[in-house]
């Protein structure tokens, strides 16, 4: 019946080929734009199990004659910079002892930030909320000045432990915002009613307020994690050698003068780097979109 009505309708067959080649258009142009933006990430994949003879014949971009894993047992194990040997391993387990800490801490004190100043509010909440998305807008580079000095002081200057403590304080305003933001849907007067049974302020945040907050914590740890992971800045300046993250030691490989057309294990290199961050997004990213929408109406 609805074919029928088409057929017999130049007006509606008009715009039913006007909405097919609107689709073919758009879809068209998303898929160049994917190849576009997915290249980089492919030739970095081909070239990490390419051996270097056949990425110096053949070109970077093209597909390799054979799987070759040398290249990643190097990175991994050993690549030399300026003479001197290491592996990456410790950088990538420097970086995981710096980022889990960092993203438990950070989202606890966002979860108890955002529970206090959406539902235990007192006065000047709202100013000391505002001083603290001052820090979503403050660039990094600001405050490496402080953080040298201040590490220096605490005696945590290159270290791991030093890192943790910049990362959680870097991230407090952030997760602090999200949660925030979430519990403010928390109805009022749940809160009131725990309160006039007794509940206390550590009751009520274990028994009500955290069991309906693991969409908002799934997102805060996602961010932390990925952002801690993939942050540079802080890493290069703050420590040196042996205790710098893995995206440090990346740099360093890169612009080593011995490794400088090690294209396969500079390659391997930066995909064991991005292996963590891709798993979180590989296993929660539907949770941080489902998350993140979540108290966005009110």
């Amino acid at each position: 019946m609805v074919d029928a009505v088409f057929a017999d309708d130049p007006a509606a067959r008009a715009a039913q080929r006007a909405y097919f080649v609107n689709r073919v258009v758009i879809y068209g142009l998303l898929g160049v734009f994917s190849l576009i933006y997915l290249l980089p990430l492919a030739v970095v994949i081909m070239n990490s199990f390419r051996p270097l003879p056949e990425i110096a014949e053949y070109g970077l971009i093209n597909i390799p004659r054979q799987i070759h894993f040398s290249a990643w047992a190097d990175a991994w194990g050993t690549y030399c910079i300026n003479g001197a040997c290491e592996g990456m391993k410790r950088n990538f387990m420097n970086s995981l002892y710096m980022t889990i800490p960092a993203t438990i801490i950070s989202t606890i004190l966002g979860a108890l930030n955002g529970y206090i100043l959406s539902k235990w509010r007192f006065r000047g909440s709202e100013v000391l909320f505002t001083c603290m998305l001052l820090g979503v807008f403050i660039p990094g580079q600001l405050a490496l000045l402080p953080w040298a000095f201040l590490l220096g002081q605490l005696g945590l200057n290159n270290s791991i432990a030093g890192l943790v403590l910049v990362h959680v304080i870097q991230g407090i305003s952030f997760t602090t915002l999200f949660c925030r933001n979430f519990y403010v849907s928390i109805p009022d007067d749940l809160i009131k009613a725990a309160r006039i049974d007794g509940a206390g302020f550590w009751r009520i945040f274990r028994k009500i307020v955290l069991p309906i907050s693991p969409p908002i914590l799934i997102v805060t740890v996602i961010w932390q994690f990925t952002g801690i992971w993939n942050e540079f800045l802080f890493g290069v300046v703050l420590t040196s050698g042996k205790q710098q993250p893995i995206t440090a030691a990346l740099v360093a490989l890169a612009a080593s003068e011995t490794n400088v057309r090690n294209f396969d294990v500079m390659s391997a290199g930066v995909l064991i780097g991005a292996v963590p961050p891709l798993l979180v997004y590989f296993f929660g990213g539907k949770y941080f979109v489902r998350g993140l929408t979540q108290g966005a109406v009110k």
